[in-house]
């Protein structure tokens, strides 16, 4: 971790002062963000529905510059998001940014999906995802001087076979934004989504077939999976001061995934070119 300790993209205090919330900050992305942030200075608030991971990612943040504080909390639960952003302003007065990165989903065939778990992903990744940005523009934005909401979704946009639900889920959240920016530009609230690729998260390493993980970088065009960190990365810069004219957009983080499936040319043009392939070009 001692290589980790500091920031290896920003200035150190570029975030002093803040406050921040990430939901889901107990693992994967959300971890990396908060770590980052609270690098950076900032005081984060994570949430995430289990006690343990909050309470790992509050172990790594000890001695960080900034500070990371951690509530369970259930994003779906409205009455429970209205009490976590009153309590964060009866602590802090203030909040700067929300980051709304928990969501979840599994991987089946559309035809195997059931109702009630169609509409548990769209709970979790759309409600959720409302919840938590209305609570923090209602008690914290409107009131205030404003804030910023970005909020986490999938790359390719070009469908997602396996995924229905959280493609419908993910492209909702990404028009909320785009609608909120124009709603809540009056009261100085700036709204965003990532879309983030396949990305060598936990989860994507031990849920989900081993077929699919051993394969994945090959239909990325840069010929690698992300890093979480990288996430994290342009996660702070939007959250920073350098981000403040962002809104109603949508940043894809995918290694060119969006716009083409593998490497390039595919291996039957090399041949036919006398071109080597992608991957002895890159000696691997």
């Amino acid at each position: 971790m001692a290589e980790k300790s500091r920031s290896q993209v920003f200035r150190d205090g570029l975030l002093d002062g803040a406050v921040v919330v990430v939901s889901g900050a107990g693992s994967g992305f959300g971890r990396e963000t908060a770590l980052e942030m609270a690098r950076l200075g900032a005081t984060v608030v994570g949430c995430g529905r289990r006690e343990e991971p909050l309470a790992e990612t509050a172990e790594l943040a000890g001695g960080l510059p900034g500070a990371f504080e951690h509530q369970t909390l259930d994003i779906r639960e409205e009455e429970s998001v209205d009490a976590f952003f009153e309590r964060l302003m009866e602590r802090h007065g203030r909040l700067d940014a929300l980051v709304n990165n928990a969501g979840g989903q599994f991987l089946s065939p559309a035809e195997a999906i059931s109702p009630k778990g169609f509409r548990a992903v769209i709970e979790l990744n759309v409600t959720g995802t409302w919840l938590m940005s209305h609570a923090a523009a209602t008690k914290c934005f409107i009131p205030g001087d404003g804030g910023k909401i970005i909020s986490v979704t999938l790359s390719p946009h070009n469908g997602m076979p396996g995924m229905v639900h959280s493609g419908a889920a993910r492209a909702a959240v990404e028009n909320m934004m785009r609608t909120l920016a124009i709603e809540w530009s009056r009261f100085g609230v700036t709204t965003c989504a990532v879309a983030a690729g396949q990305f060598a998260t936990e989860t994507l390493l031990t849920k989900y077939p081993r077929e699919v993980v051993d394969n994945i970088a090959a239909t990325i065009p840069v010929g690698r999976t992300g890093r979480p960190e990288e996430i994290a990365w342009l996660l702070t810069y939007l959250a920073s001061p350098a981000g403040d004219y962002y809104s109603g957009t949508t940043i894809t983080l995918d290694g060119g995934r969006d716009d083409w499936f593998g490497a390039w040319p595919p291996e039957r043009l090399a041949a036919r070119s006398g071109e080597l392939p992608a991957e002895e070009r890159r000696g691997t």
